[in-house]
């Protein structure tokens, strides 16, 4: 394995129950809660009303920040950190999914931050020597795995970019994860954000190094875990089992664990922010059809890592198969699972303009992590491969 250090701050407290039971005492020390949500499904099925009530009768002053949208632009991190500042908050708590979370850790920052955050943080990777406004999760989406780490996508609409940025110091304080949350979110968010699970693990697996290693092992158990309780969940969105599993697994994805000692690729997610950036379209279904597509472009440059994607992770068997139709194989079965999951397959579906893709293609990053560095040529292929 490559060298690494590992750090994780934050503390997570887990299971049915958990907010009732620790919110009041992990918010004793703020006064004014910044209380952070998206479109307002939380009001509508009580959730809302719940963590509001616990908060107030703490005695706090509960000061609402809503209708944080799924692709959190820079403009919204502006207007809660004015919030933030106005209204002398102590905490900022954030309820939702990963749109929620990434949203409030750039709030967190912008609000004890004089400058312009984009150009200083996310245009660029820039150093944090100051302490951010502290910040705390519940989680009511299983998806980006956001909660156990200081990573944030945010999107400026203005300069077209979606991108996203890693720093510990963003780490939330602690995370509340109580999985029967999750059981109102709506069948499509349920589906494509657990792909983004799978994305995840996918985007750190496919890279080096190819030799054995705890990390790969642990994900070709967790991609497993993935699709097992996702089947699980669609038959019965209240399988608290199944449920409990995919929140898991959305953490273990992005808590860092698994990239220890990892090149990571996220070629895919380069891809899919961009697309992002020009369309808005959702972020687990445009990598559900990018994947697939940009694995039969590298997947001869890391074949022997696809080879075992195929076995340990889908159960393939080789029955007299070469390394290469085994490889296909897998990718294959990745393909198929995404139509039984009901995803969409084609960029113009995601409503994506085809006149506009090589504009997108030449504004992606290109991953340094990936078995196969891609051009901008290329990135534009996969695009026009994916349209229809």
């Amino acid at each position: 394995m490559n060298n690494f250090i590992f750090q994780n701050s934050t503390r997570v407290y887990f299971g049915k129950g958990c907010v009732k039971e620790y919110l009041a005492c992990l918010t004793r020390d703020a006064q004014t809660v910044l209380l952070a949500y998206g479109g307002g499904s939380v009001r509508r099925n009580g959730v809302y009303d719940e963590i509001a009530g616990i908060l107030w009768n703490a005695g706090k002053t509960v000061v609402d920040f809503g209708g944080i949208m799924s692709n959190p632009t820079y403009a919204k991190v502006q207007e809660g950190a004015r919030l933030a500042r106005e209204n002398g908050v102590d905490l900022i708590l954030a309820v939702g999914g990963g749109s929620v979370m990434d949203c409030c850790k750039a709030v967190s920052l912008a609000a004890r931050y004089d400058g312009d955050i984009w150009d200083d943080f996310w245009a660029r990777p820039g150093v944090i020597d100051f302490e951010p406004l502290p910040l705390g999760v519940v989680v009511t989406v299983a998806g980006t795995g956001s909660e156990c780490n200081g990573g944030a996508v945010i999107t400026n609409e203005a300069k077209k970019c979606k991108t996203g940025r890693d720093y510990p110091a963003l780490n939330p304080r602690f995370a509340l994860m109580d999985p029967t949350y999750t059981y109102s979110v709506p069948k499509k968010q349920m589906v494509s954000g657990s792909f983004d699970i799978l994305s995840h693990i996918m985007e750190t697996y496919f890279s080096e190094p190819n030799e054995d290693n705890v990390s790969d092992d642990i994900m070709e158990a967790l991609m497993r875990s993935v699709i097992r309780n996702l089947r699980a969940a669609i038959v019965d969105p209240e399988d608290y089992t199944a449920r409990s599993n995919l929140m898991w697994d959305a953490t273990m994805a992005e808590n860092r664990v698994i990239k220890m000692g990892k090149k990571c690729d996220f070629e895919c997610h380069n891809m899919e922010h961009q697309l992002g950036a020009y369309t808005n379209c959702n972020h687990g279904c445009g990598l559900a059809v990018l994947h697939p597509v940009y694995y039969r472009h590298i997947y001869q440059a890391g074949l022997p890592k696809f080879v075992k994607f195929a076995e340990n992770v889908w159960g393939i068997a080789r029955d007299g198969r070469t390394d290469e139709a085994l490889a296909l194989a897998g990718i294959d079965a990745l393909a198929a699972f995404i139509r039984e999951i009901g995803l969409p397959t084609t960029l113009k579906e995601l409503g994506a303009d085809k006149a506009q893709l090589k504009e997108i293609a030449d504004s992606c990053g290109i991953s340094q992590g990936s078995y196969r560095a891609m051009t901008h040529e290329e990135i534009l292929a996969i695009f026009n491969e994916c349209y229809e």
